[in-house]
């Protein structure tokens, strides 16, 4: 596994840094044996591996899955709130537009590259009623298999070797991966818990902002549960038009708030759509992660340029898919407000059943995550570790989503309320005198 170095570079007091990630040894043009079963009868042969490939992190939650399944082995009962994976199933009505769109003859061909366009125009009619958005459906929106898809495609289009994209500090692991792969360099941004877990952007030097070429935004945020505001989307904006460079919003968890008013969109904000991207996907509003599909909503220059790395790199989304994600968009959202308050009850509980053990959950504005601070002498990585070697509830440790992160561990939320009740019961029978 490639060694990981975290170097740092002109901290100041608000936590914004330069972060260049995860280097590996270097491999380009160098020939490496490729590993072969003892007894396969076939002769290693060398291959040249892409030196860029030793700059891609690895994925933490394919690490936890590795360690969740040793436990498993071992004879573990493991209760296991590492993954983001929706325990339900749609509404009966996505189902039953999908059965339908099964034997729909026209969706035996390929779809369009960027989308059917009945699915296309759904989404637009949905930025409309929930944000008050007006957007092309023809020219600013692009159906992709899930906004991960989405935003690799963006980072692809805008990024080149040695550009630099801003970050907040915890941030979603594939940001980190997708800027790797285009070879781009980082800076963070650390969110502040006396300000929500939001960033002061202002407080970034001018001259991080002069070189930046791209800002990721992601709320409700993964993995805080921060809920963004007006003012912070407009600051971004702000420094976006002032500075030349684009602000990209993942709204995976639109519809998925807890507070009386709902997650709202970067589009909404006053002049947004002239350096902002946002992607959004049904997996989260809908619970059909397994059925992968999203969009992404931008002007049609960017746009434009997003297609161009589409058309040559992405899968395209089933036709099926888009006929159902087009009837849940087309309804009114009533499933996915039901699904919020799920969300929000199972956050009360294992908040209330953690405090019984000591342990304080940060307070949650949306999403499907709980942000859990660790035990004062405790290093996110060993607490993750005794988690699952004694309550045997497995948990993602903070340091996989940033620097920032070190002081916490993630918990899902997608799993019955009695399952989390149990899980915090765990916890504090095996607490002892750990903390």
């Amino acid at each position: 596994m490639a060694q990981q170095h975290d170097r740092e570079h002109d901290r100041d007091p608000r936590g914004s840094r330069e972060y260049r990630g995860t280097q590996g040894e270097p491999t380009a043009g160098r020939s490496v044996a490729s590993p072969v079963a003892p007894a396969s009868g076939r002769v290693a042969t060398e291959v040249a591996i892409a030196g860029r490939v030793g700059g891609i992190p690895a994925n933490p939650f394919a690490v936890s899955d590795v360690r969740v399944r040793k436990a498993q082995a071992a004879g573990a009962d493991v209760i296991d709130l590492s993954k983001g994976n929706p325990d339900g199933e749609p509404p009966e009505f996505m189902l039953d537009a999908a059965v339908t769109a099964v034997r729909d003859r026209a969706n035996f061909r390929y779809p369009a590259f960027a989308g059917k366009p009945a699915f296309l125009q759904a989404a637009a009619r949905w930025y409309a009623r929930q944000y008050g958005v007006a957007l092309e459906p023809a020219s600013e929106l692009l159906a992709v298999a899930g906004a991960g898809v989405g935003i690799s495609e963006v980072i692809e289009a805008l990024i080149d070797p040695g550009d630099l994209v801003v970050m907040i500090d915890p941030y979603y692991p594939q940001y980190r991966g997708s800027t790797a792969v285009a070879q781009g360099r980082i800076h963070l941004v650390e969110a502040q818990p006396e300000l929500g877990f939001l960033p002061d952007l202002q407080a970034v030097p001018e001259r991080v902002w002069d070189e930046a070429k791209l800002l990721i935004l992601n709320y409700p945020n993964n993995p805080t549960g921060a809920a963004a505001t007006p003012e912070l989307f407009a600051m971004a904006v702000r420094l976006a038009k002032a500075h030349h460079f684009t602000v990209m919003h993942d709204f995976a968890y639109a519809g998925i708030g807890f507070d009386a008013h709902p997650p709202i969109s970067l589009l909404q904000t006053p002049g947004a759509l002239d350096v902002g991207v946002e992607l959004c996907s049904l997996s989260k509003m809908y619970m059909v992660a397994g059925w992968r599909a999203g969009f992404v909503a931008c002007r049609p220059e960017l746009m434009a340029a997003v297609r161009v790395v589409h058309e040559q790199t992405s899968l395209l989304v089933t036709s099926v898919v888009q006929d159902a994600g087009a009837a849940g968009l087309n309804s009114d959202q009533a499933s996915v407000r039901a699904l919020a308050e799920r969300y929000a009850g199972r956050y009360e509980t294992l908040r209330d059943g953690l405090s019984r053990a000591g342990l304080e959950l940060v307070p949650s504005h949306g999403g499907l995550f709980g942000w859990l601070r660790v035990p004062d002498g405790w290093s996110d990585q060993d607490f993750a570790l005794w988690l699952l070697a004694h309550p045997h509830v497995a948990a993602i440790p903070g340091s996989d989503f940033g620097p920032a992160g070190a002081s916490y561990v993630r918990l899902s939320l997608l799993v019955p309320e009695s399952v989390l009740h149990r899980a915090a019961e765990r916890i504090a029978r095996a607490r002892g005198d750990a903390w």
